[in-house]
């Protein structure tokens, strides 16, 4: 009598991880605040052109403020990787991507464009500081001959696109994986910058 076989566990699904800077968050929270602050009491206190000339600022500022610390973000799933951007949403199926890199900047690769990822800042500093710590505990290990390496310390962006590195190499092949990439633009955004650029100009020619 043969013993059954063992149940094989059904390979659970990947659930969207989302990247962002946390200095960019800090640092876009604290510019809106005082930029609002400033607004508000200029708002209350000045005259109808300053009041105006306030708006339009508003409209130039906020919007990019916004854009360049708290609305980049990378999110990665199971068939997809998203990246926002100030501007931009590209989202990649994993099988377009060809490559992740991180030099100066973090980057996704297809076969005929380069997408940088805001929401995953590149620390020189940082990688130099863990490439450090790598060599001397390489040189401990010398010293005290054992096969154990260890962790190897890396930096916080390196750690992420090996992260995603991974996700892309389970999805190379699997069909929901597949398509086009799509480029939308932002117009949430650019439009009161629009706005805002053009109505400071009429103000200051006034």
């Amino acid at each position: 009598m043969t013993s059954p076989r063992p149940a094989t566990a059904p390979q659970q699904p990947y659930a969207d991880r989302s990247y962002r800077s946390p200095a960019a968050l800090a640092g876009g929270g604290l510019l809106l605040l005082l930029g609002l602050w400033l607004a508000g009491d200029a708002l209350l206190r000045g005259t109808g052109h300053t009041r105006l000339t306030t708006v339009f600022a508003l409209l130039l500022g906020v919007p990019l403020v916004f854009a360049f610390t708290l609305r980049p973000v990378v999110r990665a799933g199971e068939d997809r990787l998203t990246v926002r951007n100030p501007f931009r949403t590209i989202t990649l199926p994993w099988g377009a991507v060809e490559d992740l890199r991180a030099t100066f900047s973090a980057e996704v690769l297809t076969a005929s464009a380069k997408y940088q990822m805001w929401a995953i800042p590149v620390s020189l500093r940082q990688r130099k500081k863990s490439d450090r710590q790598a060599t001397r505990a390489a040189a401990g290990l010398r010293t005290a001959r054992t096969a154990d390496p260890g962790p190897v310390p890396r930096a916080t962006a390196d750690r992420t696109l090996a992260e995603l590195r991974d996700l892309k190499d389970r999805a190379a092949t699997r069909a929901t994986a597949q398509g086009e990439v799509t480029v939308r633009w932002a117009y949430e955004v650019v439009g009161p910058v629009v706005v805002g650029v053009v109505g400071l100009g009429v103000m200051v020619g006034m």
